[in-house]
């Protein structure tokens, strides 16, 4: 089993600086509606919001084709 890449969105938007923290504020508050829940993106621990680095860019990918 591989160990996931699980980033705060201040850590992803560090790594990836195209995606800016409000852009991905946005698309947490719609996960519901645009997908990302059921792909799986986000990583709920407490209050901590994480996000997977390999199923945001599937999500991402799958977004665009």
């Amino acid at each position: 089993m591989t160990i996931p890449t699980l980033l705060t969105l201040k850590q992803f938007n560090q790594k990836h600086p195209a995606f800016p923290v409000g852009g991905l504020r946005h698309h947490i508050f719609n996960e519901s509606r645009n997908g990302m829940k059921e792909a799986g993106v986000i990583v709920r621990n407490g209050r901590r919001i994480l996000i997977n680095e390999d199923k945001f860019f599937a999500w991402l990918e799958l977004r665009n084709a």
